[in-house]
Parts: C-alpha cells; structure tokens; sequence
C-alpha cells in the first residue's frame, strides 16, 4: 500500500487537496494531510514537526510519497530528514528546496522578500502575510478563483524567514522535483540544485486546482516501489 502525505503550501490549507485525493483513492493508495494553517506565530520548524508526526501515523509496511507544494518543499525536506527510515520518496510539486540553512526569503528574489514584509508590516502587528489574490497562484477562472479566494489565510512571517535545519539523511531519500509550465519561479532549478530528478507538468502554480487528475497520475507514476529503508 502506498500512502501519499499531502502537504499544502502557504496561505492555504489542506483543502487544496480536495481534488486530488479522490483520484488516489481510487487508484488504491491512502493519503493524510497535515494542516499548517492553524492560526498563530508559528514557523517553520513547528510545521516541520507536524508533518514528521503525520509520517509517524504512516503503517511501518507502507510504501510512503511525502509531497510538498511550494513553501512546504522546505517543510518536507526537513520533515524527511527527521524520519529517513519512513519516508521512500520526496516530492516537489513547485516546490521552494535548498541545502541546510535555507530559507524561503533567502532563496526567493529580493523583491520578493521585500514586498512580503512590506505586505505584513501593513497589517495586524506585522508577523501575519495577508494573502495574495488568486491570480497570483496561477488560478484566473472566475469560479475557481472565488473558491480559492474564500479559503486562503495569512501566513506567519517566520515560516519564511526560518532556515531549515537538515542533516544528512535527506540526500539520501530519492526525490522528484514537478515544476509547472509556464514557470512562476525557478523551482526546476532548486529541485536540481538537491539532487532530485526534474519532470515538468504544464499548468500554474495551483495546478491541483485545475488539473487535479492529472497530477494524481502525475504522483502515482513517481512512486518508488523498489525502494528501501534506509538506516538514518
């Protein structure tokens, strides 16, 4: 049995999987999907640790694909480390990745980091980021836009400004890097830059929003069946 550990990116939750997951199912495997949009000041080493318990609810015999969506690259990879003997392969769908001592302002363009806090320092008392419209993940139709809109919520400043903390077990486990085509930022090249192997997947940023389906074929088509346990 192959069990998927779906982890949502920033500003969303694990809803962002809803039209994923059925297609999954069907195809015989389980998912669990750790919620890192619960409220406060939270960072990214707490997440971290949320999703390494969620591995640790993942029968011992299964075969186990931890994914992570954009800002929840970085969560995987550290989560990963944590638990080597767990988890069989690391994905990437758009995901933000680096060695040790990475972060997502430290990978991301200045501008970026820049109006991020910019955007936080304008509201609340500055360790909250309000969330972006739907276009900014890619997501222009209007019902899909105004579905996504009514579910997207801050997200804690530090979850970006935190480094990850990874050993050396994580090079270890194999790893897939998905980026989306057209690309948004250069997340075939982090993908590359950890080891891990590149495959492209036409669609935006969302694209488990618009083309569920096929990234349910996209993720069972990476499992790694012949892999085994590694020693930590």
């Amino acid at each position: 049995m192959t069990t998927f550990v779906l982890v949502h990116g920033a500003w969303h939750g694990p809803w962002a999987w809803d039209r994923v997951v059925p297609a999954l199912h069907a195809a015989g495997a389980r998912t669990l999907l750790p919620d890192l949009s619960a409220p406060g000041d939270h960072g990214l080493h707490d997440h971290a640790a949320t999703v390494a318990a969620a591995v640790d609810a993942v029968p011992e015999d299964d075969e186990l694909v931890l994914v992570g969506h954009s800002y929840a690259g970085l969560v995987v990879r550290q989560a990963a480390d944590a638990r080597p003997r767990s988890v069989d392969h690391v994905v990437l769908l758009d995901g933000w990745a680096g060695p040790d001592g990475s972060s997502l302002f430290g990978l991301a363009p200045d501008a970026f980091a820049t109006a991020v806090r910019a955007a936080a320092a304008a509201v609340g008392d500055g360790r909250l980021i309000p969330a972006p419209p739907p276009a900014a993940f890619g997501i222009t139709d209007p019902g899909d836009a105004a579905w996504l809109a009514q579910r997207l919520v801050p997200q804690p400043l530090r979850t970006f400004a935190e480094p990850t903390r990874l050993g050396r077990a994580v090079a270890r486990i194999p790893g897939t890097a998905v980026h989306c085509r057209p690309p948004t930022y250069p997340f075939e090249q982090f993908g590359a830059g950890v080891g891990y192997r590149t495959l492209p997947l036409d669609g935006p940023h969302d694209v488990m929003l618009t083309d569920p389906e096929r990234l349910a074929r996209t993720l069972l088509g990476i499992r790694s069946f012949r892999n085994r346990k590694r020693e930590p």
